[in-house]
């Protein structure tokens, strides 16, 4: 058996940034420390955190008055912030970056009277608050398909805006389908998904070529791991999306195969890792690195946190 070890892979900045984030206040202010959804989608990093001391809540009103609460890396509504601050909350934002900047497009657009389309997946906590920027300017769009049932005419002032973790084709071709029916709607200068979503799905592509199985290390409701394994999945490639090596069954493999491992951006490289130790250990498997692109982006930690810290003398990333 050989191993391709798909690089980049795994945390992308943003998700670095959400997880100091966190570690800084829970050894700045202690536990319990309030968390808005999940940090980032993955099992493995809640669990963790979860064992030392975090609360993941689902509705701000959950939170005691006064405590400490942490935006996620997927960002919130502004009704959400406006809802903490009513509560006195001592609320920290670890959103990332990139999603801030859908945040403040779809603020633009609303302000201009646009009719925003959202190319996303409903439920999706970004989508959520992406949404939440500007609630009556938004529609929804999850497909190709959608774009012809879409109310609108070559009149209306149209603007499209997506998720950060989507396919990259998935969006283009959906982008392509809006253009082609509503030739006037405008888009971001500079495309809305990001850079490590992209870079993870390019090593995908390429690599695949070369394996006969694949296995991508993230949650279940991860959308940028869901897309890594649906992108090997459409070159007709076995892929299979699994939170770790104990998740893996020995009867994917006769032994011989070539088998690409890559991770989602939310997956610890420790995952990663088990799986190679799994594979070695029950197939003697030969383990190749292979880098397609370089990645060297960094996101400080947000400025009221690395303040607190500095005056409380913690060592910050």
């Amino acid at each position: 058996m050989k191993l391709l070890l798909a690089s980049p892979r795994g945390f992308c900045a943003g998700v670095n940034m959400a997880i100091e984030t966190l570690e800084t206040a829970i050894r700045l202010y202690g536990t319990p420390i309030y968390v808005f959804h999940e940090i980032v989608h993955n099992k493995h990093v809640v669990d963790r955190f979860v064992r030392e001391g975090a609360v993941f809540v689902d509705r701000v009103e959950q939170v005691p008055e006064g405590a400490v609460l942490l935006f996620s890396a997927h960002g919130v509504a502004p009704e959400v912030r406006r809802v903490a601050a009513a509560r006195r909350l001592n609320a920290i934002d670890a959103t990332c970056p990139l999603v801030t900047k859908v945040h403040l497009e779809a603020i633009k657009y609303a302000k201009q009277g646009y009719r925003i389309m959202l190319i996303g997946h409903e439920g999706h906590d970004e989508v959520i608050g992406t949404i939440g920027q500007a609630p009556d300017a938004f529609t929804l769009v999850e497909t190709a398909e959608e774009v012809d049932l879409l109310p609108f005419g070559p009149h209306d002032k149209l603007a499209y805006l997506t998720q950060t973790t989507l396919s990259v084709d998935d969006a283009s071709r959906i982008i392509t389908q809006l253009k082609a029916r509503f030739p006037q709607i405008i888009g971001p200068p500079k495309d809305d998904i990001c850079y490590a979503t992209q870079n993870r799905q390019e090593a995908v592509q390429i690599l695949s070529a070369g394996a006969d199985i694949v296995l991508v290390l993230g949650s279940q409701n991860s959308s940028n791991s869901q897309r890594l394994a649906e992108l090997a999945r459409e070159g007709s490639i076995a892929a299979h999306l699994i939170d770790g090596a104990d998740e893996i069954d020995p009867d994917w493999f006769t032994g011989d195969e070539t088998v690409l491992i890559t991770a989602g951006a939310s997956a610890p490289e420790r995952v990663v890792q088990d799986c190679v130790r799994w594979l070695r250990d029950r197939f003697s498997a030969e383990v190749e690195e292979r880098t397609i692109r370089a990645e060297e982006v960094y996101f400080p930690l947000p400025k009221e946190l690395r303040s607190a810290a500095n005056a409380a003398r913690l060592p910050t990333a």
